[in-house]
């Protein structure tokens, strides 16, 4: 066991602040990695403030972190995946029991035994696991991925979550050239929907509240924009997508998107509202439409999505900030105040 520099809250309202944690030594298929930078996801916000508690209750002190990429510097003796010196990323969770179904299947992150990157039981030192808030962590090597050497590392990170959460729905529902291709909402999701709704040869168009997003929608990898306030620009596009991605986590009329859809098209939900969302049955039985929910995706597929980037050269738009201006970075995202993601430079620990 070793200590490593982190960022951590003590309660729902404490301001972050620096503390030593515990890592546990490398196993023989552990990899150690020193982290180099780590997003900022809107989920870390709501642990860090306890507005999961019905459902994943915050167990303080608390560091987040699962948008993590670094460079490994120790592995265990039947490490084969990774040596010292290597690009890697962790991901949303660093543990699964890998004999279930699901776990066979790719599917690591329906498994019932999964263990998440934070807040979830740490099997090897008692207590939670700890995020990427920190200088360091050590992660079986199942769950380590490999990082394409020509992305950008800070805009790399938001990729293991905002990445695969965006890709994984679009990868399952078929999107490819000749598909038409809705992304509903612009931010941290939003953002790469357009990437990889364009990279991926769809004819894209985003879906947003405010014209003053047109242009950035359009940079970003949108052929059209379409203000959903407007009932006209809505009714042009009336019953003609094959898929819609809504990232939106605010209350809004989903029906009306659902209506956009052409007979046996998908609308999927990876934004996530507070209250459930007015749907009509009619819809949905009309046109065969389909309405489906999505989360992250499975190691493999994860990679996949990794090395799609390198390919295509995506990245995620990030502000670079210093671990110590990670409080004023939540009340930012709190007003959406950050285009499109904030990566935190783990470098700036060294300081503390």
């Amino acid at each position: 066991m070793y200590k490593s520099k982190a960022y951590s809250v003590a309660s729902s309202t404490s301001p972050f602040t620096g503390t030593p944690i515990s890592r546990r030594d490398p196993t023989a298929t552990d990899v150690q990695i020193e982290i180099l930078f780590c997003g900022i996801c809107h989920s870390d916000l709501h642990q860090a403030r306890d507005e999961w508690a019905s459902v994943m209750p915050t167990v303080y002190p608390l560091v987040p972190g699962h948008e993590i990429v670094g460079r490994v510097t120790k592995v265990g003796s039947g490490v084969n995946k990774f040596k010292p010196g290597d690009l890697a990323a962790v991901g949303c969770m660093v543990d699964s029991d890998g004999t279930c179904s699901e776990c066979r299947a790719g599917n690591e992150h329906f498994c019932s035994n999964l263990i998440l990157t934070y807040n979830f039981p740490d099997k090897h030192l008692g207590g939670v696991t700890y995020g990427g808030y920190s200088d360091s962590i050590v992660v079986d090597q199942r769950f380590v991925l490999q990082v394409p050497k020509n992305l950008n590392l800070a805009g790399a990170a938001p990729l293991l979550c905002a990445g695969i959460t965006t890709y994984s729905p679009m990868r399952q529902h078929g999107v490819t050239s000749g598909k038409k291709v809705g992304v509903v909402g612009l931010g941290g999701l939003g953002h790469m929907g357009l990437k990889f709704g364009h990279a991926l040869g769809a004819h894209v168009v985003a879906f947003t509240t405010s014209p003053k997003k047109k242009e950035d929608a359009i940079r970003l990898g949108a052929d059209e924009v379409v203000v959903s306030r407007n009932a006209d620009e809505m009714q042009k596009h009336a019953e003609s997508f094959d898929f819609i991605l809504d990232t939106v986590s605010a209350e809004h009329d989903v029906d009306a998107l659902i209506n956009l859809l052409r007979r046996e098209g998908n609308l999927t939900l990876v934004g996530a509202p507070p209250q459930p969302l007015a749907v009509s049955s009619f819809s949905l039985i009309m046109r065969r439409r389909n309405l489906s929910g999505s989360n992250i995706g499975g190691i493999a597929e994860t990679q996949e999505m990794l090395d799609f980037c390198g390919k295509h050269n995506i990245t995620s738009d990030v502000e670079v900030i210093p671990i110590q201006k990670v409080n004023e970075a939540y009340e930012r995202l709190l007003q959406s105040d950050v285009k499109y993601r904030f990566s935190i430079d783990m470098a700036s620990l060294k300081a503390e």
